[in-house]
């Protein structure tokens, strides 16, 4: 029975080990079935352990009980199962790890001449040594392993499957050795010198292999982004939106003919609500001032408070502006916001279109308070992605919000503009649910009535969750990309539409409104992956019904991100565009489709 049982115990380990992905719904019967027969291995080595220490051993069997429970709670509930799966099986490694280190500092009985007065002529001395080593390293390693779990808990497929996969082989090969041995069985010298090589082998793996993954969390942690006290707002704010709170010099992706700087701002949401947000300015270093400004909404850097552009190693490629020393040259300033949340404290109204706008337009408000920037009065709009559709949202609302600000142009570059045909098409994106988690945790921020336990399955809420708290442009989210690789074979986060109820009324309420009076330049890739082409001529069309100029422009061959890449055939005929907008070339006024 103790060999069917560790056969049992390696067949199941071994399919959690090898398939590192796998559905939710998989994940808990095989959570629950393998921490039942866990147990059960931890109960039948007990009973082996108490003959020699009573109190290791009931210890050990109170262990193995609270892990066969544990999976019993699994396998009735599975729809808690992610989000105290890394609970169960991060304090289970935890407390597994103590009891071995217990084991191992504890002095046993007859001390290691029970190795040789017990197995006759032949036996081999330093074979409890060999015991107490083994189970120190296989304790701090699973000590690790543990605290790894609960650090990185929406990962906890990718934990159990690499961690407590091994751990039940490991203990399934424990009891199968233990039960082929026997109690009474004479340990030859050959026997004995490969056993302890053995086991010390597998014990060095162990410690590496937690030491290394233990190094690489820390890294992964260490490299993010950190939120430094310019970005703290006043207590007390000046009155209205677009007043400059405080400014300092910025090198640090500024080309060498420029000056630039980081400011602190006031703006307010779209329900009026004063907040604050950072953005960067960038002048050239010489001329005669009066720079006509680049209104720069960036693409998506994450939505947490630590992902803002100006806190990137890049920060202005972070967000996809590849062309800056072309604005430049060209004798142009750029004033880039991070939004709110990004940098400044808040929620970052990720695809929140009147929010977003309205920070762009504040910063420019703002910028124009830099007596050493010496901005001009003509601005032109650009964004990419999610910085495209705040873009044509700062075309809709300037005239009313910021009349102070008139615009030459809008050039939205494959923008996020409509909404409900970007989330629909996410999960057939590959790392789709990484940009899913960051526009459904903004929608449930800035709208009461979206809610996470109506719309995100609860067995993915954790993962949903901890993506959404990760920058794209950080080290950290590589574990974003692991998560994704977890939720491959079920990559619908959802309980229900996303489309249907307060979330998809609040999608359509954010689509950009045909209310733009500038010229409005609307450039997509015709390969791009993540805005499908098809939706955004749609989108497009639906503009030019309404009686807005749009020179839509679609470019063969590229996909979301070298649409804006300096080698882009778009980027001349952008410049090219903006300057006859700065120089006032009246645009068409009639809506035009050119296939690049």
């Amino acid at each position: 029975m103790r060999f069917l049982l560790a056969a049992l115990v390696l067949l199941l380990g071994s399919v959690i080990l090898f398939r590192p992905t796998t559905s939710l719904g998989t994940l808990a019967l095989l959570i629950g079935t393998g921490s039942i027969l866990g147990g059960a291995l931890e109960v039948a080595d007990a009973a082996s352990r108490g003959r020699r220490d009573l109190r290791l051993g009931r210890t050990a069997g109170a262990l193995g009980l609270l892990w066969m429970a544990a999976g019993v709670f699994v396998l009735v509930f599975p729809g808690l199962t992610v989000r105290l799966v890394a609970v169960l099986v991060g304090a289970g490694l935890i407390l597994s790890g103590a009891l071995s280190i217990a084991r191992a500092v504890r002095p046993r009985p007859g001390g290691d001449a029970r190795s040789v007065s017990q197995t006759g002529p032949g036996a081999v001395a330093g074979t409890g040594v060999a015991e107490h080593l083994a189970d120190a390293a296989f304790g701090g390693a699973s000590l690790v392993f543990g605290a790894l779990a609960l650090w990185w808990p929406d990962i906890t497929l990718l934990i159990v499957s690499i961690v407590f996969g091994a751990r039940l082989i490991l203990g399934a090969i424990r009891l199968a050795w233990q039960t082929l041995r026997g109690p009474g069985e004479v340990r030859t010298a050959s026997r004995g010198t490969f056993r302890r090589r053995a086991t010390a082998v597998v014990a060095v793996l162990a410690v590496v292999a937690s030491l290394g993954a233990a190094a690489l969390s820390y890294a992964l942690a260490a490299k993010s982004p950190v939120v430094d006290d310019f970005y703290a707002s006043p207590r007390n704010l000046p009155e209205g939106p677009g007043k400059l709170i405080r400014s300092e010099p910025f090198t640090r992706g500024v080309p060498e003919n420029a000056t630039g700087w980081r400011i602190l701002y006031t703006t307010t949401t779209g329900g009026g609500t004063a907040t604050t947000a950072s953005a960067l300015v960038v002048v050239p270093r010489s001329g005669p001032g009066s720079w006509p400004v680049i209104d720069w909404n960036h693409g998506t850097t994450g939505y947490a408070q630590n992902c803002a552009p100006s806190l990137a190693d890049q920060p202005f490629e972070s967000g996809a502006l590849f062309v800056l020393p072309e604005v430049i040259g060209r004798g142009w300033a750029l004033v880039a916001t991070d939004y709110p949340g990004l940098g400044a404290p808040g929620s970052h109204p990720y695809l929140v279109g009147k929010d977003s706008a309205q920070a762009g337009l504040d910063a420019v408000r703002a910028a124009r308070l830099l007596p050493e920037a010496r901005l001009g009065g003509k601005t032109t709009v650009w964004g990419h992605s999610q910085g495209g559709g705040a873009a044509l949202w700062t075309g809709a609302i300037a005239p009313k919000y910021a009349p102070d600000v008139p615009l030459s142009g809008v050039a939205a570059l494959a923008p996020a503009a409509n909404l409900p045909a970007l989330v629909n098409h996410l999960p057939q994106v590959t790392g789709g649910s990484i940009f899913g988690s960051f526009a459904f945790a903004a929608y449930a921020s800035a709208y009461p009535d979206v809610s996470w336990r109506d719309y995100i399955r609860p067995g993915a809420e954790a993962t949903v969750r901890a993506m959404s708290q990760r920058c794209l442009a950080e080290p950290g989210s590589l574990v974003s990309v692991l998560d994704v690789l977890g939720l491959s074979r079920d990559p619908q986060v959802f309980a229900k539409d996303p489309l249907s109820g307060p979330f998809g009324q609040r999608l359509r309420e954010n689509v950009p409104p045909a209310t733009m009076t500038a010229p409005v330049l609307l450039a997509q890739g015709a390969a791009d992956g993540l805005i499908v082409p098809t939706a955004q001529k749609a989108y497009a069309e639906g503009l030019c019904s309404a009686g807005v100029a749009v020179d839509y422009r679609s470019y063969k061959g590229l996909d979301h991100v070298p649409l804006v890449d300096d080698a882009s055939p778009l980027i001349p005929q952008l410049l090219d565009w903006s300057a006859k907008r700065f120089d006032g070339v009246p645009a068409a006024t009639e809506c035009t489709t050119t296939d690049g």
